[in-house]
């Protein structure tokens, strides 16, 4: 079969990698188009523009580069007609998916969607869109089944690919990983300030605002793919350090972490390290933000699967130096820690086992 897959962040870029590996091994004559990253791209297949080229975050970064993303759009159209697929199938990343959603179907090309757009949360109404547009919607969230059950859509829970990640990794010597990286013997706290230039430049320095207070630590930087090592290079020091690409690795060697809403906030958490999440966007990004997010509480993965506080969450004012070393010093050791490391576990069994990436491909192929 011939396969057209969009993923436009780095965490796509990572399921998108396992569903392409997982599609080969079931369809080994399998063809792959795709919008993606390095992970997808190292699974062979034709990579049409990678995902550093797409991520614009926030509302007002959005508007000012609206020709850009217009211009993204048509050129894929253009792409996925002249290509002809079998399967378009989409991952996350909304505002441009349900675009492409649309025009795929009207080619009669059959969609899939996976992961779903956090439609929970806001933008309820593009329920009508996937209604419309979309074969088979694999979800990867348990209370994402019902949400769509709700609105009258068949959707199939897959399990979560972390999972699938996070169990293939090999067993790690923490001081063999410091010897490598020019790591001293103290601790590490890890950074994990994002994968888009602009968010890195917003956490990074009041994530290292902590450091007076941690001297008995390390703090090491999680360099995103999609960024060179130059641009981190103003950030590092005796103390400071920037590991590029290896994000596993540095977590599993790790006391607790830093780390920026989105998906990384559920890796830490299935790493099993303690963690504080951290949000800063634009005012103006925000404060049109909270007006469309509504129903849910929490804006980590991990509290909203767990439909509580498990991890203590910054956001906009409240990421602050006084709270960081707070909430850091919580979970470096004592009572919290060990109940972050409880609810984990709980984490863990709530989104069930291994092999989120061979049921949708399973559920896939049955188009062929």
């Amino acid at each position: 079969m011939k396969y057209y897959i969009i993923a436009g962040e780095a965490s796509g870029d990572l399921h998108g990698s396992n569903l392409m590996k997982a599609l080969q091994q079931k369809d080994p004559n399998a063809e792959f188009r795709f919008w993606g990253g390095d992970l997808m791209k190292a699974q062979g297949g034709t990579l049409v523009k990678h995902y550093r080229d797409l991520a614009f975050m926030g509302f007002l970064e959005v508007v000012m580069n609206l020709r850009t993303i217009l211009n993204n759009i048509k050129f894929c159209k253009e792409d996925i007609q002249k290509n002809r697929p079998d399967v378009l199938i989409l991952v996350d990343y909304p505002g441009f998916n349900l675009r492409i959603a649309r025009f795929a179907k009207e080619l009669g090309i059959k969609v899939v969607y996976y992961i779903s757009p956090q439609l929970w949360a806001w933008k309820e109404g593009r329920v009508e869109i996937i209604k419309k547009y979309v074969d088979e919607m694999m979800v990867i969230l348990p209370f994402e089944e019902d949400f769509y059950r709700k609105h009258g859509v068949h959707s199939h829970f897959v399990g979560h690919p972390l999972l699938d990640a996070i169990s293939d990794l090999q067993e790690i010597s923490i001081e063999k990983f410091k010897a490598e990286h020019g790591l001293n013997e103290k601790e590490i706290i890890a950074l994990l300030p994002g994968s888009r230039e602009q968010e890195v430049e917003k956490m990074l320095e009041i994530m290292l605002s902590v450091r007076p207070q941690f001297q008995n630590y390390q703090f090491v930087i999680a360099g995103a793919p999609s960024l060179p090592k130059e641009f981190y290079e103003k950030y590092v020091d005796a103390n400071v350090h920037f590991v590029s690409n290896k994000t596993y690795d540095l977590l599993r060697c790790s006391k607790a972490a830093l780390v920026t809403s989105g998906t990384a906030t559920l890796e830490t958490a299935l790493l099993n390290i303690p963690e504080v999440v951290c949000y800063r966007g634009s005012k103006i990004s925000y404060a049109i933000a909270k007006r469309l997010v509504k129903n849910i509480n929490y804006i980590s993965l991990v509290n909203l699967i767990m439909d509580k506080e498990v991890v203590k969450e910054l956001i906009q004012n409240d990421l602050n130096t006084k709270n960081l070393v707070e909430e850091l010093n919580k979970i470096i050791s004592g009572e919290k820690r060990q109940q972050v490391l409880n609810d984990y576990h709980l984490l863990r069994e709530k989104l069930g086992g291994k092999g989120a990436s061979e049921h949708a491909a399973d559920v896939i192929l049955r188009y062929n």
